[in-house]
């Protein structure tokens, strides 16, 4: 008996360890749109390539008090860590909000919030990389800088002057938007995207009729093409991944309890964001998280670039929907504590039969890892109690 009480506190550090191994795993689930039974697989033949997309990381940086350091930024180490290995992504994506106030920084805590995220990633180091400005990094409109902008897309991999990209991997085309400045009215900003959008507007009609031309020259129109597919000739669905930090705006509320914009006297409200602001700084501002981009730059965005799929980010919820064309936008969760009690991301698998397969992946709640922590230390304090007790 004697025995078994002096090794309690060794098998609850274990089982501590073994907890923390454990929560730090992430659970995935298939989400899918279309039951076609080809695309429900992701360990076939044909997985040609699998993105891990995160969002809303939140990071202080230097300004990081020691329950971000030692609490939450060592859990999600350990998420990205049993992420890779049990998911082994080709790629990583991060749509936005790196930072949890990036824009009200100085550069030197900028430099010391990619340090952070750099520190954090462990393995994905070795992977391709891509990230989408969100508004923590940037900034609101009428603090939009076009030099500070400048400076920070230097800073990330793959980003143009204005905060945008275009890249292909692995076959798959995408195209990245810095959709805070198409939030904006007039600026110039906001122009140069409209100058990628057209850019990339280009590239996408010429390679659709270039794959469709035949021995006597383009293809006649499909049956069924409606009148908008056919002013520009290409239709919906032929171009390229679009990665944004704001989702798109969406005429009906597709998410129900998972992502609920419900419309009250013309403004969109989001319930989750009632959860989000008792969290503090991090979790509310600049934008609401109801923002999304206007219906007009919606349409604009449609019409431009006949997107295969969609992924956004911002609100803070994982939300699939489906556009009136027909195109699927899958809104991505914050991977942090920051932002609210259930972190996740999703895993998107792109496939040589061009089917694209989305899971959604959940992490540990903050709550439930604390309340393990707070049992074990109840259970050390009893044993320690009750030994001194029967000294």
């Amino acid at each position: 008996m004697i025995a078994l009480k002096s090794a309690l506190p060794l098998i609850f550090v274990i089982a501590l360890i073994v907890f923390e191994e454990r929560v730090s795993t992430p659970s995935c689930k298939i989400v899918d749109q279309n039951p076609n039974p080809r695309s429900r697989k992701i360990d076939d033949e044909e997985e040609d390539f699998k993105v891990m997309m995160v969002a809303n990381l939140l990071l202080m940086g230097s300004e990081a008090g020691y329950t971000n350091i030692y609490f939450r930024d060592s859990y999600t180490t350990k998420f990205f860590r049993k992420s890779f290995e049990r998911l082994k992504p080709d790629m990583l994506v991060v749509l936005g909000d790196v930072s949890a106030k990036g824009s009200g920084s100085t550069n030197s805590n900028w430099l010391s919030v990619l340090q952070q995220f750099q520190s954090m990633l462990g393995p994905f180091l070795g992977l391709p990389l891509h990230i989408v400005l969100g508004d923590r990094d940037i900034g609101e409109c009428n603090k939009l800088n076009a030099k500070s902008v400048n400076w920070i897309a230097n800073s990330l991999p793959g980003l143009d002057s204005a905060g945008c990209g275009a890249f292909e991997v692995s076959n798959v085309s995408f195209v990245s938007l810095n959709a805070v400045a198409m939030l904006c009215g007039n600026n110039d900003l906001r122009f140069s995207v409209e100058k990628v959008v057209e850019r990339e507007s280009v590239d996408v009609q010429s390679q659709y009729k270039e794959s469709n031309k035949g021995p006597n020259g383009p293809n006649e129109w499909r049956e069924g093409l409606n009148s908008l597919w056919r002013e520009s000739g290409v239709p919906s669905g032929s171009g390229p991944v679009l990665l944004l930090h704001f989702p798109l705006h969406r005429t009906s509320n597709s998410c129900g309890g998972i992502n609920s914009l419900k419309i009250n006297n013309g403004k969109h409200i989001n319930e989750s964001s009632k959860t989000s602001e008792n969290r503090g700084l991090v979790g509310t501002g600049p934008y609401e998280l109801s923002h999304t981009l206007p219906p007009n730059e919606t349409e604009y965005i449609f019409q431009a670039l006949r997107p295969r799929i969609i992924f956004s980010a911002h609100t803070h919820n994982f939300c699939d929907h489906i556009h009136k064309d027909g195109t699927r936008e899958v809104t991505v969760p914050a991977m942090t504590w920051d932002a609210k009690d259930d972190p996740g991301f999703v895993v998107v698998t792109f496939r040589q039969n061009k089917a694209v397969t989305v899971s959604q992946c959940s992490l540990a709640r903050e709550s439930h890892v604390l309340m393990a922590y707070a049992s074990v230390l109840v259970l050390l304090f009893s044993t320690a109690l009750i030994a001194s007790r029967s000294i």
